[in-house]
């Protein structure tokens, strides 16, 4: 299995469900560095003056928030991480709504959830009763200091935790200005039958093997190439390692009746916190 990039735990009622984090995708892309070709060193970016022009060192850098055009508040390190929300350790559900009822423009990034020490029985207790139902599960997780809104979805075997962009995020189809002419369209029954003949026409299963990047092959491929010619050149680099911490928590399946017996409140949907970066 992939390494876990969070350890915590799932959260509704008094029910806890121990789980892993694991990324669902991975970057694919052909990766270009930039190099000094006298030496061959890596080549980093500089912080630039926009008006001067001139390098800036790291010490005579703050950070602000555009309050107005050309104004800014400047914010000390310290009052941000103020702002952060806690870390918990913690997938709190919030509300299980429809899966049909999340709109395709909030869908952000997919997660896979492992059961980690024991779980897998309430693991696969939530993965059932929320396919059974056709629900997800609405949750706030908090990663690297930053809150997001989340859908726990039930795949296959498995749950897959698909972070949200908040609502205040996604823009309005109104502003597509869209005309009657494709709102309310005017389509000959001729018109019809025949795009949906070209779409039969069409039709194929899924066969996610059969779908590649042209370009990345290309590069990887004349890459191989010239490196089996000998014309590689040694650039040294660092690789930082970071561990992750882990949650302690308990398994506790028998307090899924007293969470039932109980009805505990709803909780509200925490509120977007803005982070600056």
């Amino acid at each position: 299995m992939p390494r876990a990039i969070w350890k915590g735990a799932i959260s509704f009622g008094l029910v806890h469900i121990p789980v892993s984090l694991v990324s669902a995708t991975s970057s694919q892309g052909v990766d270009f560095d930039w190099l000094d070709k006298r030496s061959m060193d890596p080549v980093g970016y500089k912080r630039i003056n926009k008006t001067t022009g001139k390098e800036v060192t790291k010490d005579n850098i703050v950070k602000g928030v555009a309050f107005k055009k050309g104004r800014y508040v400047v914010l000390s390190e310290e009052e941000i991480r103020s702002a952060h929300p806690k870390s918990t350790q913690t997938i709190e559900i919030i509300a299980f709504v429809a899966s049909d009822q999340i709109p395709l423009q909030n869908i952000d990034t997919p997660y896979f959830l492992a059961p980690d020490k024991r779980g897998g029985k309430v693991y696969a207790l939530l993965r059932e009763t929320l396919s059974k139902t056709r629900k997800v599960a609405l949750a706030n997780v908090v990663l690297h200091t930053k809150q997001h809104l989340a859908a726990l979805m039930p795949l296959e075997s498995a749950l897959v935790l698909v972070m949200l962009r908040w609502p205040a995020e996604v823009r309005s189809l109104d502003e597509l200005e869209l005309g009657s002419d494709v709102t309310k369209p005017s389509l000959a029954k001729g018109e019809l039958d025949m795009a949906k003949r070209l779409v039969d026409d069409m039709s194929a299963d899924w066969k996610p093997d059969d779908y590649r990047d042209s370009f990345q092959e290309k590069i990887m491929a004349l890459v191989a190439k010239k490196a089996k010619s000998g014309k590689i050149e040694d650039v040294e680099t660092r690789q930082d390692s970071e561990e992750r911490k882990s949650a302690d928590v308990i398994d506790l399946t028998e307090l899924l009746k007293r969470s039932l017996a109980g009805k505990p409140a709803k909780k509200p949907a925490a509120k977007k916190t803005t982070k600056a970066s």
